[in-house]
């Protein structure tokens, strides 16, 4: 059985399930006014309460992949990704630089997560 949650606009969802992995959609920042750390706080954030919702947690992230406008800021994004995931529970993950995201964004992220 696949489960569909948290429909936006008519897009997609930004939970799907399916034998107990979660696939989590693109997460953008909520404040695009924020700095390259100051929005990856708050995509990880936002990455957690999903993952919460759905009766999993940040533990239990299998893979990420960030899209990011500007991979010299790689930097400032691993600092704050360090601040979120205990290192005995990295997940695989890549970074990928791409033009544009929208007008501020400088990072959007998906992921894949086991659910408890």
């Amino acid at each position: 059985m696949i489960n569909r949650v948290l429909p936006y606009e008519g897009l997609l969802h930004e939970v799907v399930e399916h034998n107990g992995v979660l696939y989590i959609g693109g997460i953008v920042p909520e404040d695009t006014s924020l700095d390259m750390a100051g929005q990856a706080n708050d995509v990880l954030k936002q990455l957690a309460q999903l993952l919460k919702s759905q009766g999993s947690d940040i533990s239990r992230v299998l893979q990420v992949t960030i899209f990011m406008t500007d991979l010299k800021e790689k930097a400032a994004f691993n600092a704050a990704w360090k601040a979120h995931f205990a290192a005995a529970h990295l997940p695989a993950r890549a970074a990928i630089g791409v033009a544009d995201l929208g007008p501020g964004v400088r990072l959007e992220m998906t992921a894949t997560a086991a659910r408890q």
